[in-house]
C-alpha cells in the first residue's frame, strides 16, 4: 500500500503520523511547495523507525512524480481560512488549486483514490471530479467525518457514555449548511428520546444540538487557530476503512448523480467504504423536513460551484 499527502501543513503532518502508526503503509510519501520544511518533516519521521514497533515505513519527501503508483492520495493543500471566514469563502481559490493538484496527480496516479479535505472539501471533491477523468467513487471528501465524530461525543458527554456507542450521522455540506437527521440518531440502539427518559437524562434537543455541532470546530480554530487532531483522525478512519477492505459506513461526500434525487453536487451522505473508494450509497428513509433540508443544501452548493465555475473558467457539470 503506497500513501501520498499531499501538503504539509498540521493536518497533513497529523495525517502521517497515523499512517506509519498504520503499520501496513510500504511507502508514504509527502508533496508541499515548501520543500526545506517537507525534508525536515520526512528525516523527522524516519527516526520513528528505531521506536515503534510498526512495519518501517518508507517515507519520501519528493514531489508529484515521487507519489506515482499510490493507491490513495490525501488532498490538504490550499488556502487557510482565517479568523472571520467561512469555509465557502475560499471556494474560489482553493477548488482551483485542488484541481490542479488532481491533474497532476492524474499524470502518476491515475488509478488512485483521492481524499479530499481541502476547504471547502465538498466544493473541492465537485471540480476535481468534473475536471479529471478521476470517478467519482475515487474522489472523496472527508466531509462530514468529523461533524459526525463531535456529534457522537457531544451526545455522549450528556448521556456519560463511550461516544462509539452513540450511532448517528451529520450529512448535507461539512459546514453552515449541515445536517442532523435525528430520525436515524440512537444511543445503544434505543431511540434518544427513549434512552434519555429511561435514564433520567434530559432531552436532547435537535436543534440544539445540531447548532453545538457546527459551533465546535469554530471553538477549537478560535482557540489554537486549526483544527486538525480530529480532522486528522477522521481521515485516518477514511483510510482504514480502504487498507483493510472495511465496507464501513460513513459520512463521506461525493458528487451525487441521482440518489435522493438530486444531481451534480458534492454532497455528503452515509456511504460505504472499501477497497475500491465508495462502494455503494445505500438509500435511508429520511423523513420529509429532512429530505428537504437535503435538498436546500444541495441547491446552496450548487450554486457555490455554479459562481467558482463562472470566476475560474473551471467545469462544473460531470
Amino acid at each position: 500500500m503506497k500513501i501520498s499527502v499531499i501538503g504539509a501543513g498540521a493536518v497533513g503532518v497529523e495525517i502521517c503520523n497515523f499512517v506509519l502508526n498504520l503499520g501496513e503503509c510500504s511507502e508514504l510519501v509527502l508533496v508541499d511547495l515548501n520543500r526545506e520544511r517537507c525534508q525536515g518533516e520526512q528525516i523527522d519521521f524516519s527516526h520513528m523507525s528505531a521506536l515503534t514497533f510498526a512495519k518501517n515505513t518508507h517515507v519520501v519527501s519528493g514531489d508529484y512524480a515521487d507519489t506515482a503508483g499510490s493507491d490513495i492520495i490525501v488532498i490538504t493543500a490550499g488556502a487557510q481560512i482565517k479568523v472571520g471566514q467561512d469555509r465557502l469563502d475560499i471556494a474560489q481559490i482553493n477548488a482551483k488549486i485542488g484541481v490542479e493538484i488532481a491533474q497532476e496527480l492524474e499524470k502518476y496516479s491515475p488509478e488512485a483514490i483521492l481524499i479530499v479535505v481541502t476547504n471547502p472539501c465538498d466544493i473541492v471533491t465537485h471540480f476535481i471530479t468534473c475536471n479529471t477523468a478521476y470517478p467519482r467513487d475515487r474522489v472523496i471528501s472527508s466531509g462530514c467525518v468529523i461533524d459526525s465524530a463531535r456529534l457522537m461525543k457531544l451526545v455522549a458527554d450528556k448521556v456519560q457514555i463511550d461516544p462509539k456507542n452513540i450511532f448517528g450521522f451529520i450529512i448535507g455540506e461539512h459546514g453552515a449548511n449541515s445536517i442532523l437527521p435525528w430520525s436515524l440518531m440512537n444511543i445503544a440502539g434505543q431511540k434518544v428520546e427513549d434512552f434519555c427518559r429511561n435514564n433520567g437524562y434530559p432531552l436532547i434537543d435537535p436543534i440544539e444540538q445540531l447548532n453545538e455541532v457546527k459551533q465546535e470546530g469554530l471553538r477549537v480554530f478560535a482557540m489554537k487557530l486549526n483544527t486538525n487532531h480530529g480532522i486528522a483522525a477522521s481521515v485516518f478512519r477514511i483510510i482504514r476503512a480502504i487498507t483493510i477492505n472495511e465496507h464501513s459506513m460513513l459520512p463521506v461526500g461525493t458528487t451525487l448523480d441521482g440518489e435522493y434525487g438530486i444531481h451534480n453536487v458534492a454532497l455528503n451522505v452515509p456511504m460505504i467504504v472499501a477497497r475500491n473508494g465508495i462502494e455503494k450509497i445505500p438509500t435511508y428513509t429520511f423523513t420529509a423536513q429532512e429530505m428537504q433540508e437535503l435538498q436546500h443544501c444541495a441547491q446552496n452548493l450548487r450554486k457555490v460551484a455554479e459562481s467558482v465555475a463562472e470566476q475560474t473558467g473551471l467545469k462544473a457539470d460531470l
